[in-house]
């Protein structure tokens, strides 16, 4: 049964750059669309982006509150997905998740509107932005 751990988060400063990572114990994330979520102090948890198991990407953030900053990729060999944000801002603060989707279409990214079928979670690393 796949599981999934984040890593990665932590205090960086405005500006700044991190890189987030997705690892899988229980199979292999080979066959699965992971997917990225974020969840700011006292707000809904947002989609930020996803990528199948081909390497398409799928960009959720319809709204622009992210401005683009965000990449996704996929390491194979460690078993793992990575999202980097650039040009970080104190609102990008939260606790950010990544997720998979069950059943028979886990390895597609679901459209913009069909976030809510991600039904695996990991338990989410802290992003602190400030000086």
């Amino acid at each position: 049964q796949l599981q999934l751990v984040e890593s990665g988060g932590g205090l960086v400063q405005p500006g700044g750059s991190l890189r987030l990572s997705c690892a899988a114990s229980g199979s292999t994330l080979d066959y699965y669309a992971i997917g990225w979520f974020r969840q700011a102090p006292g707000k809904e948890r947002e989609a930020i982006r996803c990528i199948s198991w081909n390497g398409t990407n799928v960009d959720y953030d319809y709204k622009g509150t992210m401005k683009g900053l965000s990449t996704i990729a996929r390491d194979n060999a460690e078993n793992a997905v990575h999202l980097r944000m650039n040009k970080m801002r104190p609102e990008d603060t939260g606790v950010y998740y990544c997720a998979a989707v069950r059943g028979q279409y886990s390895h597609i990214c679901p459209g913009v509107w069909d976030t809510y079928q991600f039904d695996i979670w990991g338990q989410g690393t802290q992003v602190t932005v400030s000086s």
